[in-house]
């Protein structure tokens, strides 16, 4: 059976500060073969990093989430430059983008770094991960004025129409899909999964958040991605182990691994 790819994950979290170890070391036998751990801000990447280096089977994206670009100034771009350019386990740029939902900083604050961060990836040469709630047309705008389809990347946690879905595959980014995909109230995400083709698609849990059902509420891990499997093999028709091989090819193809 292919092992699973979990692409977006954040165990450096104080969620895992208790048995954070004793996880990580369970996954392979739970079907985990790769794990890709996102920083969201500046000390989370540093967490992110270490976790990458600690750990074969884990990699890291290096990046700023729009909630943290307070964090953002000449000595933490300069950090965020050297690192993910020179860390062999820095695979993508992110979690990068827009976030309307909380505002937390000014919406052109948040553009202005999250411009940056794509350029930061362009010359890079790296994928990135992109945050967009509650902001569809103007993350869309942002990218393409950026030409984010030279880049690529994946909108991760993929929260959007269908319709909407058209504007990011026209630019070739994948599409991250996980736990939501499995609740009720679901039915945009699933008209999303019959509409992209499967080739775009990747697994990530955004653990410790968005459990899938039966474990909605509960502390999310990359073991819960089997659930999210078998509601892309019921959706798309075809076999778990399809799912499994195919996302696990899109996730090597998107962060340039072997």
């Amino acid at each position: 059976m292919t092992p699973i790819f979990d692409t977006h994950s954040h165990y450096d979290d104080e969620a895992f500060d208790e048995d954070r170890d004793e996880l990580l070391n369970s996954l392979k036998a739970g079907g985990v073969g790769k794990v890709v751990d996102v920083g969201a801000g500046i000390p989370s990447s540093k967490r992110a990093l270490a976790l990458a280096n600690k750990y074969d089977f884990v990699y890291c994206a290096l990046g700023v989430h729009p909630d943290e670009v307070g964090d953002l100034n000449e000595e933490t771009c300069a950090w965020l430059e050297k690192e993910a350019g020179e860390q062999p386990k820095c695979v993508a740029v992110g979690e990068i983008g827009l976030d309307y939902h909380w505002d937390v900083h000014p919406r052109e604050v948040q553009k202005k770094w999250f411009e940056w961060q794509l350029d930061l990836a362009r010359r890079l040469k790296k994928p990135v991960i992109i945050h967009s709630r509650d902001a569809a047309s103007d993350t869309a705008d942002v990218m393409k004025a950026c030409r984010a389809g030279e880049i690529g990347g994946v909108v991760h946690c993929y929260s959007y129409s269908a319709e909407m879905a058209r504007e990011f595959l026209e630019m070739d980014f994948y599409f991250g899909i996980g736990g939501v995909l499995t609740y009720k109230n679901a039915r945009k995400l699933v008209e999303t999964v019959e509409y992209v083709p499967m080739e775009k698609l990747l697994l990530e849990t955004d653990c410790p958040y968005l459990s899938p059902v039966p474990h909605r509420g509960e502390r999310n891990s990359s073991l819960n991605i089997p659930f999210v499997v078998t509601k892309i093999a019921e959706i798309k028709g075809i076999s778990e182990e399809e799912v499994r091989r195919i996302t696990w090819e899109n996730a090597h193809k998107m962060y340039g691994l072997s």
